[in-house]
């Protein structure tokens, strides 16, 4: 899977490694979930003010959140869907705040890097169409979040 990385904040250094270990642990969920391997899907490190951006401008939350998701096939409104591996191979953009991974990563006690790792990997399924609406589809995205990303060595 094709996946461009940009960083487009200025709060927290952001290392080819670090570009690197993203782009592999979002290979690894396309290969798990069975996306296309031309598909391409574009992940964008922002700050605090730009995600507050998005919140407020297509959900109505005037806050910033930790991880937004863009996908470009949806079902019904808000409700992202990966409708056709053999058709459009542009999934869609992940907008993550660096700031705020670094302050969940403090809270939860582990490093930047997974914080990070994450959060990518929580948008792309969202892309894919996974939801945690419910306690149902919230525990299967939490079990496909941890499985990819023990593949990575990223384990809790």
């Amino acid at each position: 899977m094709e996946c461009s990385i940009n960083n487009q904040q200025d709060d927290f250094p952001v290392s080819s490694e670090l570009k690197d270990l993203l782009a592999e642990v979002l290979a690894v969920a396309a290969r798990l979930e069975g996306v296309a391997p031309d598909a391409e899907v574009s992940l964008t490190l922002v700050d605090d003010a730009t995600i507050q951006e998005y919140n407020r401008n297509y959900r109505g939350i005037d806050a910033p959140t930790d991880v937004l998701a863009f996908a470009l096939e949806e079902t019904v409104p808000e409700e992202p869907a990966y409708v056709d591996p053999s058709g459009n191979k542009l999934l869609g953009d992940i907008l993550v705040s660096v700031a705020t991974a670094k302050r969940q990563a403090g809270l939860y006690g582990h490093s930047l890097e997974r914080e990070l790792a994450f959060l990518s990997v929580h948008g792309f399924l969202h892309l894919l169409g996974y939801d945690h609406s419910s306690a149902e589809e919230a525990a299967r995205m939490e079990e496909r979040q941890e499985a990819i990303l023990s593949q990575v060595g990223l384990k809790r």
